[in-house]
């Protein structure tokens, strides 16, 4: 049986898509979220000496240029309270992926989301959440970018950063969702297993399959290039016996 033009034409233009690795138009009616789990721990950084890096923290950076300036910053137009975190640095060496590791959890399956605000830059603006981190070169990454308006999931392995596609959509750079400069949005991931489930300002956008990981690590923040990026309300629940 001949394929119609119109399937015909579909497929090809799947096809296009995939190859030139953009990214997916977002649901335009997604899910909400899953219910907030009970019991997750909140780092709103109000007790932080503004100026200074967050007590709880270690900082580290996967790849070259700066390692990043990580310090607590007064902020009025915080989410909650008056402190926010600020990754400061604006190397912009593209290549420059600095983070914020908290030492206060170990754990596989997770709960993890944070409010994060764009500020500055001119070769990305992106903020992150980081999860089955071993080291600066293994963990999960999500991350939003206001200046390309999109969310990808990737594994960072040996230190080189690759793109996992969408579940159920083939070969895709993410979902495409806007990302708004100098304003605040909520990213959040639930990891289970192999099963990533990437929620933004409340909603679902997408989900992915991946079995690089399987032990547990810890969580944190991320950043590229010259991203000058505020994080706020760094939420953390374990979701295994794993989580400590």
């Amino acid at each position: 049986m001949r394929a119609s033009l119109p399937f015909l034409f579909t497929l090809l233009l799947h096809g296009c898509l995939a190859c030139s690795g953009e990214s997916m138009e977002a649901d335009p009616n997604p899910p909400p979220a899953p219910p907030v789990p009970e019991g997750a721990r909140v780092i709103d950084f109000e007790a932080a000496v503004v100026d200074s890096p967050p007590e709880g923290f270690t900082f580290a950076k996967t790849g070259s240029g700066d390692q990043g300036q990580w310090v607590v910053v007064g902020a009025d137009s915080a989410p909650s309270g008056r402190h926010t975190l600020s990754q400061s640095s604006a190397d912009p060496t593209g290549s420059r992926f600095p983070l914020a590791i908290y030492e206060g959890f170990t754990g596989r399956d997770v709960d993890v989301s944070v409010r994060f605000m764009p500020v500055f830059g001119e070769v990305d603006q992106a903020g992150g959440l980081v999860w089955r981190y071993r080291d600066p070169d293994h963990y999960y990454l999500v991350r939003a970018n206001a200046l390309e308006d999109n969310v990808v999931l990737y594994k960072v392995e040996n230190g080189k950063r690759t793109d996992l596609p969408v579940k159920g959509a083939g070969r895709t750079y993410g979902v495409k969702q806007k990302v708004p400069g100098k304003s605040w949005s909520e990213l959040r991931v639930t990891a289970r297993g192999n099963l990533f489930t990437v929620s933004f300002n409340g909603k679902q956008l997408f989900q992915v399959e991946d079995s690089t990981f399987q032990e547990a690590g810890k969580v944190g923040l991320w950043t590229k290039a010259d991203s000058v990026t505020q994080f706020d309300d760094l939420r953390i629940a374990g979701l295994d016996a794993s989580g400590r």
